[in-house]
């Protein structure tokens, strides 16, 4: 690794590569499974939206996530991560609509993420140094390598967490 981008990019690509592991193996009923009485999903609205379960502050016990709610969770913090790097305004929760079970899911991830590799193509390692207003959004103290950073972290927590519910639903299976 030559620069702190190229190592950035290795570890955003080495993540990529176990989330892929896991979106190609996901069924459309793998989504919305819920592991537990407690727990957060996305619900199917009278007007055909998705809506996800939420709460300002989060509740005690944290409640355990579907993976169709974990696909929502990646797709809001990425999509706004992404409205950030583009010099869009950012869209609130609200305004991130999840696409539904299945390869609809997939697809929207994997379309994130080619919008995301757009913007590390063009980055150079002195945009790094920048500071960087997202996830932080009250703080200039963090810089664009910080949020890459955070990127990385994120996702594999929630690649983590996809693939432990694949392989629980799985072992659980009648």
């Amino acid at each position: 690794m030559s620069t702190r981008l190229d190592l950035l990019r290795w570890q955003f690509d080495l993540t990529w590569s176990l989330a892929e592991l896991h979106l190609d193996r996901l069924e459309p009923a793998d989504f919305r499974w819920e592991p537990a009485a407690h727990c957060w999903t996305v619900r199917h609205e009278a007007d055909g939206t998705w809506v996800p379960d939420w709460m300002e502050t989060e509740p005690e016990p944290v409640p355990v996530p579907t993976i169709a709610w974990i696909t929502w969770h990646i797709g809001w913090w990425w999509t706004v991560a992404i409205d950030h790097v583009a010099g869009r305004p950012p869209r609130d929760r609200t305004e991130i609509g999840w696409p539904g079970d299945g390869e609809p899911a997939v697809d929207w991830l994997r379309g994130l993420r080619g919008e995301w590799l757009a913007y590390l193509d063009r980055i150079t390692d002195a945009d790094l140094a920048a500071p960087a207003p997202f996830p932080w959004p009250d703080s200039l103290e963090y810089t664009v390598a910080q949020m890459i950073a955070w990127v990385n972290a994120e996702l594999m927590k929630n690649v983590a967490e996809i693939g432990q519910l694949r392989l629980l639903r799985a072992a659980t299976a009648d």
